[in-house]
Order: C-alpha cells, then sequence, then structure tokens
C-alpha cells in the first residue's frame, strides 16, 4: 500500500482570519490528531517569502502585497495554533499557489516514501486546486478532506469538490476519512 501523508496547506493567521467557518479549524485539529495517532505524517505548507518579496515582483498574484507580509517573524504568517506542528514535523515553504512551485515538497514525500496525499487547506480554488492537479501529474494518490478545505465563495468549493476533484482524487470528510484510519 502507498504510505500517505496529510498536507495542512496555508492554514495561516492571515489566511484563516478570512474563512467565516469557525469550526474550521477545530475539524482540521481532529483530522491533524487522528494523523498523529494513526502514525500519518502531518506535513505543513506555508506561504513565504524574503523580506522585501523579491519573489513576488513577477507575480501578479503576489506582488500587491503589503510590505511584511509572509516574511519570517509576520504574526499572520505562523500556522493557525489549533493545528500547530509537534517538533520533527515539516513545514514546506512554497512561494506560489501549488504546494510544489518554489518549494522542496517532493523532496520531503518522496525521502519518506510518500506517495498517497491527504489534502487540506485555505482556499479549495487555490492552493487545492493547483496541488492537487500538480500531484496528480506527479503521480501521487489523492485524497480531500471537502470539509478540511474552504473558500470564500462557497459554490466554487461545492462545484471543485463534487465535480471536479473526483476525477483525480477520492473526496471524503474529516469524519469519515478518520473512521477510515482504524
Amino acid at each position: 500500500m502507498t504510505k500517505p501523508a496529510l498536507l495542512v496547506m496555508d492554514v495561516q493567521q492571515a489566511i484563516t482570519e478570512r474563512v467565516p467557518d469557525p469550526g474550521y479549524t477545530p475539524r482540521l485539529a481532529r483530522a491533524v490528531a487522528a494523523a498523529r495517532a494513526a502514525g500519518v505524517p502531518v506535513v505543513y505548507v506555508v506561504v513565504g517569502f524574503r523580506p522585501g518579496h523579491p519573489e513576488t515582483r513577477s507575480s501578479p498574484m503576489f506582488s500587491g502585497l503589503p510590505e511584511g507580509a509572509f516574511t519570517e517573524g509576520d504574526p499572520g504568517a505562523a500556522i493557525h495554533p489549533d493545528v500547530a506542528p509537534e517538533p520533527g514535523e515539516s513545514i514546506v515553504t512554497k512561494k506560489r499557489v501549488s504546494a510544489f512551485t518554489g518549494s522542496d515538497l517532493d523532496l520531503v514525500l518522496r525521502g519518506g516514501g510518500i506517495g498517497h496525499l491527504v489534502l487540506t487547506g485555505l482556499a479549495t480554488s487555490g492552493v487545492v486546486l493547483s496541488t492537487l492537479r500538480q500531484a496528480a501529474d506527479l503521480d501521487y494518490r489523492l485524497t480531500v478532506l471537502a470539509d478540511g478545505c474552504g473558500d470564500a465563495d462557497p459554490e466554487v468549493h461545492r462545484v471543485l469538490t463534487e465535480k471536479v476533484f473526483p476525477r483525480q482524487a477520492e473526496v471524503t470528510t474529516v469524519d469519515d476519512w478518520i473512521a477510515g484510519l482504524s
């Protein structure tokens, strides 16, 4: 069987503040706790830049970030405390929307013998979509925890999780995924 890892993507303070669902981070915390209990590695993916944001200058999406945003020391860049990493868990910093772009995620995963990604994160139409597409092209097996993802547009979230993602991934809920771990 292909070894899984739970990816917790872009669940950073400045991003989670925009999520209207107050149950999101507690629900995701249950998935993280269950993964740890089952011996499934938890890998955190965060967006982060150098001071002055030299990596963003060519990016229409990121070039407008305020000075200091998502740099070391920015409180908004911190992983939400409900799902904070434990010592020894990998934190991968990315420079674009996909968790793979501008990061060493593929090296971390392959080095750990990971071939099955369980995707969670914010936003469904951003990091989750981009990572799913790139991971599929890299031949990873994929699961998406639909309620472990969130988007500012509930209809976009619904269409992606019900119509688009099932073409390349198993789509399930946090509770159903946890039940399958035992």
